[in-house]
């Protein structure tokens, strides 16, 4: 079983996602567990703080080091007490950080057993976190988002499908075979505002090598190893 661990202060968000689809079926197999931890619980002022004023100035908060380490050892110890797993590993959701491709979420598939996702907010993470932890940054896109949540659950959900079981067919992980940018279903001919648009006549012919050749033109490299 892959273990994921989300630490955010905004908990709620994730809970809808987490809990519907394929993401919700590989954790009632076992084949994934996902716990969500709120960062503010693990807080030492009274009122949750989990942030505070930039060294240097500049606009906006910083997350502070705190917590964030103290979520992490909550994890670990509890992983740590379990035998025969891999290495646990840590991840930053940064937009500066290494761009998420499908090989990476391969490795993280194959080389570890855990997976902690901790979901920046603000103008960022205190850079002691990273080093203390040796954590990688990891981004999502050449983007700037709210909040780490949203990379969390594409991490977790590009990740999970490399899983064993998960996705129940093997081929449905689309760079393990050849897909297309353009797809059709029934019906053969669809009308919409007065005109005809019918389905690519090679697709209806039954030949396989040249659907497939069709398929891989249109592919973009997208899909392809």
């Amino acid at each position: 079983m892959l273990r994921f661990s989300i630490i955010t202060i905004f908990p709620k968000m994730l809970e809808p996602y987490l809990n519907d689809s394929i993401l919700k079926r590989a954790q009632d197999k076992k084949l994934i567990s996902v716990k969500v931890l709120n960062l503010r619980d693990f807080t030492k002022n009274k009122h949750k703080k989990v942030d505070d004023r930039p060294y240097g100035g500049g606009p906006g908060m910083v997350m502070s080091a705190d917590p964030i380490l103290r979520t992490v050892n909550k994890i670990t110890g509890a992983t740590s007490r379990r035998k025969k797993e891999k290495r646990t590993k840590i991840i930053l959701l940064a937009p500066n950080g290494k761009q998420l491709t499908n090989m990476y979420a391969e490795k993280l598939a194959k080389n570890y057993d855990n997976i902690i996702l901790v979901s920046g907010r603000y103008e960022g993470i205190d850079a002691r976190v990273k080093k203390i932890l040796k954590a990688e940054e990891v981004s999502v896109g050449p983007f700037i988002l709210t909040g780490g949540e949203l990379p969390a659950l594409v991490i977790l959900d590009v990740v999970a499908r490399r899983i064993s079981g998960v996705l129940g067919n093997e081929e449905s992980v689309e760079e393990k075979r050849v897909s297309s940018g353009e797809m059709y279903t029934r019906p053969e001919v669809l009308e919409h505002g007065g005109k005809k648009y019918k389905v690519p006549k090679v697709l209806m012919s039954g030949d396989h090598k040249k659907i497939e050749e069709w398929k891989a033109s249109r592919t973009g490299g997208i899909h392809k190893r």
